[in-house]
C-alpha cells in the first residue's frame, strides 16, 4: 500500500513537472481568445451542495452567450443533481486522473475554463488539455488548505481571480466569468428534474395521503458528522409540526442510516411521520422536494435543492460561515448560537477546531429552531 501511495504522488509530482516544462512552449493559458466563445467548462469539484450554489454560473454564461456550449466536470453524484438542465450541455465525470481528464478536456475542445476551488490536480489537466484560457480562484480573506503549494505554482499558468472568505460564495463563482466580459449579482439557483422522477415523487405522494396536503421534510445528517443536530432534538422539531397538522417525510441516503433511525426511535409511534430514507434517487429526490412546503436540516446539499425550487427552508448552520452559502431571502431563515467566529468554510472545511464547532451545533436549541420555523412560515404567509 505504502508503495502504491509513493508512486502514485511520484506520478503526480512527474505531471505537474510536465506541466512547467510544456509552459516553456506554450506560455502560459490565459490567451483572450475570442469575443464569443463556443465552448466553455466549469469544474466544480465539491458536494452536492456546492454544485447547486454553481449553477447561477451556468445561466450567466447561456444569458451572455445562448450559443455557447456549457460543459461541467464534476463527481458523479452532482452528474445526477444537474441531469435535466437546460442550461448545461454536456457533463464529464471526474475521476482523479490526470493524463485522463486532459484527454477527456482535449477532446471537447474548450476554449475557456475556470475551476471553482483550487485544484491542482483540475488546473494541470486543464492546461495539459492546451485549454486557451484558464481562470482559477485566489483565495483571500483567510486560509484555504486546498491551496496546496502545487496549486500555488500551477496558478501561475493561469488567469487568476480573488474569492473572498466570508462572501456569498455563489457571488464569488461568478467573478471566475468576468474575464468573459460576464458581470453578474443574479445568484438564483436552477435545478430541474425528469418526468418520469415527478411521476415515480406523486406515486409516492399519493401512497402517504399527500398529494393534495402540505408537507415538511426533515433531512437529519450532514452528511459530515461535525455538523450534524442531535437526532432527538430533530424529533421534537417534527413532533412540534406535527401538531400543527403539518405531516413530516424523513429523507436520507445510505450513508444517513444512523441518524435517521436515531430520529425515527425517538419519534416511536408518532403520526404523520414518514420515513422516506433510500426511497429516492437524486432526480426523484430533487421532484418530491419541489412539492413540500418546508425544508428543515442542517447545512446540508438537499437544502440547496430546496432553495432552487423556491421551497421555504430552516438552515441548523452549526459552525459555518452564515455569509458563505446558506439559502438566503425571505422564504429561508438561518439557526445559529452565539460565537465569535465559525469554524467550517466553503474553502476551509478540513481545519477547525472541532470541539468548539461540536459546541456550535449543540448550543442550537429546539425552541431557536421551532421559533425560526414559526416565524418563517408565518412571515410569508405559508398556510398548511
Amino acid at each position: 500500500m505504502a508503495n502504491t501511495i509513493s508512486m502514485h504522488r511520484l506520478q503526480t509530482v512527474l505531471l505537474y513537472a510536465l506541466c512547467f516544462g510544456y509552459a516553456l512552449f506554450r506560455g502560459p493559458a490565459t490567451k483572450k481568445g475570442t469575443s464569443d466563445p463556443k465552448k466553455v467548462c466549469v469544474i466544480q469539484l465539491a458536494k452536492l451542495g456546492d454544485m447547486v450554489c454553481t449553477t447561477p454560473m451556468f445561466s450567466a454564461i447561456k444569458r451572455t452567450y445562448p450559443s455557447a456550449q456549457v460543459c461541467v466536470i464534476g463527481n458523479s453524484i452532482n452528474k445526477e443533481v444537474l441531469g435535466d438542465h437546460p442550461d448545461v450541455d454536456d457533463y464529464c465525470v471526474w475521476n482523479g486522473a490526470i493524463r485522463e481528464m486532459a484527454r477527456e478536456i482535449r477532446r471537447r475542445g474548450i476554449e475557456y475554463l475556470c475551476i471553482t476551488g483550487p485544484s491542482a490536480g483540475a488546473l494541470a489537466a486543464a492546461y495539459l488539455a492546451g485549454v486557451p484560457r484558464i481562470v482559477v480562484p485566489v483565495i483571500e480573506n483567510g486560509l484555504s488548505p486546498y491551496e496546496t503549494r502545487a496549486y500555488k505554482l500551477l496558478r501561475l499558468l493561469a488567469v487568476r481571480i480573488p474569492h473572498c472568505m466570508g462572501h456569498y460564495a455563489p457571488r464569488e463563482y461568478l467573478r471566475l466569468l468576468e474575464p468573459l466580459s460576464i458581470v453578474t449579482d443574479d445568484t438564483t439557483k436552477r435545478i430541474n428534474y425528469s418526468d418520469a422522477a415527478r411521476k415515480n415523487a406523486a406515486e409516492f405522494l399519493r401512497a402517504h395521503h399527500l398529494i393534495e396536503k402540505k408537507f415538511a421534510v426533515i433531512s437529519p445528517s450532514a452528511g459530515n458528522k461535525i455538523k450534524n443536530w442531535p437526532a432527538d432534538r430533530f424529533a421534537r422539531v417534527a413532533e412540534h409540526l406535527v401538531s400543527r397538522d403539518l405531516p413530516v417525510v424523513v429523507i436520507g441516503g445510505p450513508r444517513d442510516k444512523e441518524e435517521v433511525a436515531a430520529m425515527m426511535r425517538v419519534v416511536g409511534t408518532v403520526g404523520n411521520i414518514i420515513d422516506a430514507s433510500e426511497k429516492f434517487s437524486i432526480d426523484e429526490l430533487k421532484a418530491f422536494i419541489a412539492q413540500a412546503l418546508l425544508f428543515v436540516s442542517s447545512d446540508t446539499g438537499p437544502i440547496y435543492i430546496a432553495e432552487a425550487f423556491n421551497i421555504a427552508t430552516v438552515d441548523i448552520i452549526g459552525p459555518i460561515d452564515e455569509n458563505e452559502q446558506p439559502p438566503v431571502g425571505s422564504r429561508h431563515k438561518i439557526v445559529v448560537a452565539p460565537r465569535q467566529k465559525p469554524q467550517l468554510f466553503v474553502m476551509n472545511a478540513r481545519f477547525y477546531d472541532a470541539r468548539e464547532a461540536r459546541r456550535q451545533v449543540e448550543a442550537v436549541t429546539v425552541p431557536m429552531v421551532i421559533e425560526a420555523i414559526d416565524e418563517l412560515l408565518r412571515e410569508n404567509r405559508l398556510t398548511i
